[in-house]
C-alpha cells in the first residue's frame, strides 16, 4: 500500500522553515506498512494544492496533508479542501467549545478569524485536536483516504499517533514492512561493497539492500516490503550475523548505534579515561563524548588548544617543532596527544591539527588536511587524512576518523 506525502506552505519552499513534519509521517507510515510513495511541499496557492492532491489521490491509497489550517487568511487549505470534495463549511460545535475555552486560559478573544478555526467540510470526519486549535480532518473518496493535519509539529504528532494510525490500521488490511540498519566504521563505501560483494549477491530477492554513507561510518539497511513480519526480521537477523562473521572488527552496531557510543562503553567497561586535545575540530570530539550520559566515569578533559602559544604551554608541544614543521604536521599531532594524555593523567587521549578553511591551505597542505594521533599506554600513532573541501565536513569527518583510530587502539588492547 502506498501513501504521498504533502506538507503545504510558502514557508517550507522559501526555506524559512524546515520540514519535519513529513519525516515525522514517513516514520509511522512505515512502521505500519504503508510506503511512501511521494512527498510533495507546495505553497499556499489554491491550483497547486488541488493539482498535488488530485495527483495524489489517483496514483496513492493514503494521503496525509499538512499545513494551511491557521485561522488568518494565508490559510486556505480547509476552504480548498471543502471546494474539492464539493462540500461546504460548517461549525463543529465540540471544536468550537475546545477553541474558545483553550484561547480563553491564554486570555485570547474567540474573535471572528478564531471562530473560523471550528469549521470543517461537512463531508469529512473531524480528527480532534485536543493540543491546538485547528482540527484534522478525514475524507474518502472511491476507496482513498486523505487525511488533512495541522502544520504544527507537535499538534500533527499527536492526531498521527492517536488518531490516524489507529484509524488507517482499522480501515486498511495492512502488511509489515520491515528495515533493519547494521552500522560499520573502518571501510569507505566502495572498499565495503566489494568486500562484502559474495553476501550481497546471495541475499534473498525479497531483502533490498541500501548504502548510507555518513562521515565516519557506513550504514547497511536490509528492507522488506509487504512481508510477513516475524519471519522476514529472523532472516535478516541470520543475514546480518553472518556479515558480522564477515567483517567483525568493522561493525559498530545496530540502527542508531555509533563510534563514540561504542568507545564510551569500551572506556567504561575497563575502566579506562580519556582525554582530547583538540585544534580544527574546535570541541567536537570532546562534545560528542559528553553528550553521553555516564561519560564522567571516564572523560576527563578536552583543551582545544587554537593558537600555537597554547599548543606550547598547555600541552607542552615544542615551538622549534612547530616552527620546522608546521602547526598541522605529524609532530605536533603527536606531542598535543601525549601532552593532554599527562596533563590530564589519561589512559588514552586523542589529538587533531588540521586546516579547517575555507583559507590557509597551500600546495602541500592543501584546505582538509588533518592530522590525527591517538595516545595509549602502549604508544602513539598518527595518520593524516583529507577530511573534504567545506569547513563543516572537514570537521565532521576529522572527528569521526579521530574517534574510529579511538575504538581501534582500544579493540587492538
Amino acid at each position: 500500500m502506498n501513501a504521498t506525502i504533502i506538507t503545504i506552505g510558502d514557508e517550507i519552499l522559501i526555506g524559512q522553515i524546515v520540514d519535519t513534519n513529513s519525516v515525522s509521517i514517513a516514520r509511522h507510515l512505515n512502521a505500519a506498512g504503508i510506503v511512501v510513495h511521494e512527498k510533495l511541499s507546495v505553497g499556499d496557492d489554491r491550483g497547486q494544492i488541488v493539482a498535488a492532491i488530485e495527483r495524489a489521490l489517483d496514483s496513492c491509497e493514503v494521503t496525509i496533508v499538512t499545513g494551511g489550517l491557521g485561522p488568518t487568511k494565508d490559510d486556505i487549505t480547509k476552504r480548498t479542501l471543502a471546494e474539492l470534495f464539493g462540500s461546504e463549511l460548517v461549525v463543529d460545535a465540540r471544536v468550537s467549545e475546545h477553541v474558545e475555552r483553550m484561547l480563553a486560559a491564554r486570555g485570547i478573544g474567540f474573535n471572528a478569524l478564531n471562530q473560523s478555526q471550528a469549521l470543517v467540510p461537512a463531508c469529512c470526519t473531524v480528527l480532534f485536536n485536543a493540543h491546538g486549535t485547528a482540527p484534522g480532518m478525514w475524507f474518502e473518496r472511491d476507496g482513498h483516504v486523505l487525511v488533512s493535519l495541522p502544520g504544527v509539529p507537535f499538534e500533527m504528532e499527536h492526531l498521527m499517533q492517536d488518531e490516524v494510525m489507529p484509524r488507517l490500521k482499522a480501515r486498511f488490511a495492512l502488511r509489515q514492512i520491515v528495515h533493519r540498519t547494521l552500522i560499520t566504521a573502518g571501510l569507505a563505501e566502495s572498499m565495503l561493497a566489494e568486500r562484502i560483494a559474495p553476501w550481497e549477491d546471495a541475499l534473498p530477492d525479497y531483502l533490498k539492500l541500501a548504502y548510507l554513507p555518513a562521515p565516519g561510518v557506513v550504514r547497511l539497511r536490509l528492507s522488506a516490503y509487504e512481508v510477513d513480519g516475524e519471519s522476514v526480521s529472523e532472516e535478516i537477523e541470520r543475514q546480518f550475523e553472518a556479515l558480522r562473521g564477515m567483517i567483525p572488527q568493522y561493525v559498530v552496531g545496530y540502527e542508531t548505534a555509533t563510534v563514540q557510543e561504542c568507545v564510551h562503553r569500551m572506556l567504561t567497561e575497563r575502566g579506562r579515561t580519556l582525554a582530547v586535545a583538540e585544534s580544527c575540530t574546535g570541541g567536537a570530539i570532546a562534545s560528542r563524548f559528553t553528550a553521553l550520559p555516564g561519560a564522567s566515569a571516564y572523560f576527563l578533559c578536552g583543551v582545544v588548544a587554537y593558537a600555537n602559544a597554547v599548543k606550547e604551554s598547555v600541552l607542552g608541544v615544542d615551538g622549534a617543532d612547530i616552527a620546522r614543521y608546521g602547526a598541522v604536521s605529524e609532530q605536533v599531532a603527536r606531542q598535543m596527544a601525549e601532552g593532554v594524555r599527562r596533563l590530564a593523567g589519561a589512559d588514552y587521549a586523542v589529538a587533531t591539527t588540521g586546516i579547517a578553511g575555507p583559507t590557509g591551505g597551500t600546495e602541500a597542505k592543501p584546505v582538509g588536511t588533518v592530522w590525527i594521533a591517538v595516545a595509549t599506554p602502549e604508544g602513539t600513532v598518527a595518520v593524516c587524512r583529507q577530511c573534504g573541501t567545506d569547513r563543516g565536513q572537514i570537521v565532521d569527518r576529522a572527528s569521526a576518523y579521530a574517534i574510529g583510530m579511538l575504538r581501534d587502539a582500544l579493540r587492538d588492547a
